[in-house]
C-alpha cells in the first residue's frame, strides 16, 4: 500500500494528499487501539442487534454501546497484552 489516496491519471504518481506512516515505536500503542476498535465495534453491534433487532434507533444504540465498550476495551487490552504474549510464547514455537 503506497499511502496515496489520489493517483494521477497515469497511475504512476500521487496527485494530492499523501499519508505518512507512524514510526515503528508506536506499534505497541496503535496495534491494540485498532484491534480494540474493530473488536468492540463488532461485539457491540452483534449484542445490540441481539437485544433490539434492526428497530428504530438501532444505529444510535449501537454507537453508544460501541463508545462505552471501546473506552473499557482499549485500556484492558493494553494491560493484558503482555500476559497474552507470554502465554502465546509458551504455546507457539519461535520462528526458525
Amino acid at each position: 500500500m503506497s499511502g496515496c489516496l489520489n493517483k494521477d491519471a497515469g497511475g504512476s504518481g500521487c496527485a494530492g494528499f499523501r499519508l505518512r506512516k507512524l514510526p515503528h515505536r508506536y506499534m505497541s500503542f496503535v496495534f491494540p487501539m485498532v484491534l480494540s476498535l474493530i473488536m468492540s465495534c463488532l461485539v457491540s453491534g452483534i449484542s445490540t442487534f441481539a437485544h433490539m433487532g434492526f428497530a428504530a434507533g438501532f444505529v444510535s444504540s449501537w454507537m453508544h454501546s460501541w463508545a462505552l465498550s471501546w473506552v473499557i476495551a482499549f485500556p484492558v487490552l493494553l494491560l493484558i497484552l503482555p500476559l497474552v504474549r507470554r502465554i502465546v510464547a509458551r504455546i507457539v514455537a519461535p520462528a526458525p
